[in-house]
């Protein structure tokens, strides 16, 4: 069996998807179907179960097995990067998972966990190393501290306990996000809507709409955590990048060339968000190479074409 956590969310139901697109269809899914238009993200997969969030956390509190588990694939967490309420967060994101780490090691199951490369904060080199890590939130924080816990625990696992710390993912299946989808899906539906993708205006000495980022096209992500859940027993945290960084202007004008309609307007950057905004990331992809992940990374002008193409209504 396979376990997804946030199985209904956008990077869970792509690996569901994924899976299923190998002949798995033994999936336990797990989510919070509070939101219940999420369901619309597995209607098209094959679950062998669903379990409910605050169930399946009783479950691995209390030490039971579920029989055989090659797999546990952990995207459940609080993803809002301005949540305040960081008993909450470390709740979802560093509890939960350490809760997740100590089953998975009793079970002798494979443990691949989504982490961030929001931990590198406001620093220009994304390389695993604690030099580069400086985070600016407490989201950040708490995806950098389990990271931690789990390079402490290193000496003790014997199976694959990998963290993924994935730069910004887009692709489809992302509409239930809220404000913290990609700002290649928010420019998207911006632009479908009424023809005007909005920027900021300049920050960190970037011009409008230079800032910059490494987007990476979420089957890519999908593919990297099957890599690592089939793989030989790893412990370690990898970045799951494309390796270049690609600036908003260059979505927007991708976008509008896609669409064929649209401008750019660019708009105040919030003082909500100085001193807490990432104006520059680009993986280091060096440590995922060593290991021998030889796949090529889709462009994002591919990407924004497939992602186009998903949205587009049926004939």
């Amino acid at each position: 069996m396979h376990i997804v956590t946030g199985a209904a969310g956008f990077i869970g139901s792509n690996i569901v998807r994924a899976l299923n697109d190998r002949g798995i269809s033994d999936i336990l899914a797990v989510d919070d179907l509070r939101q219940g238009d999420k369901f619309r993200n597995l209607k098209d997969c094959d679950l062998a179960d669903y379990m409910d969030l605050a169930e399946f956390r009783d479950l691995i509190r209390s030490g039971k097995s579920i029989g055989p588990v090659q797999a546990i694939l952990h995207q459940g967490a609080c993803a809002d990067t301005t949540e305040s309420d960081g008993r909450f967060m470390m709740d979802n994101n560093f509890t939960f998972s350490k809760e997740l780490l100590r089953w998975a090691v009793d079970l002798g199951s494979a443990l691949v966990y989504a982490s961030s490369a929001s931990v590198y904060g406001a620093g220009t080199v994304c390389r695993e190393e604690r030099a580069c890590e400086d985070p600016l939130n407490v989201y950040a924080y708490s995806k950098l501290l389990f990271d931690r816990y789990v390079e402490a625990a290193r000496p003790r696992l014997r199976t694959t306990v990998v963290g993924l710390r994935y730069f910004n993912v887009y692709g489809p299946r992302e509409q239930f996000k809220g404000r913290m989808a990609s700002m290649v899906h928010q420019l998207h539906q911006q632009l479908a809507r009424d023809g005007v993708a909005r920027l900021f205006e300049g920050t960190d000495g970037y011009g409008p709409g230079e800032q910059r980022r490494d987007f990476v096209f979420v089957g890519d992500v999908a593919r990297v955590n099957l890599f690592f859940a089939e793989g030989p027993p790893r412990v370690g945290v990898f970045n799951v990048g494309t390796g270049q960084s690609r600036s908003f202007n260059d979505i927007a004008r991708i976008l509008i060339e896609q669409l064929g309609r649209g401008r750019v307007e660019y708009i105040p950057f919030p003082d909500t968000l100085r001193g807490k905004y990432q104006s520059f990331t680009q993986a280091d992809l060096t440590r995922l190479r060593s290991v021998g992940y030889e796949e090529p990374f889709t462009s994002l002008e591919e990407g924004i074409a497939r992602l186009v193409a998903a949205s587009s209504p049926p004939c």
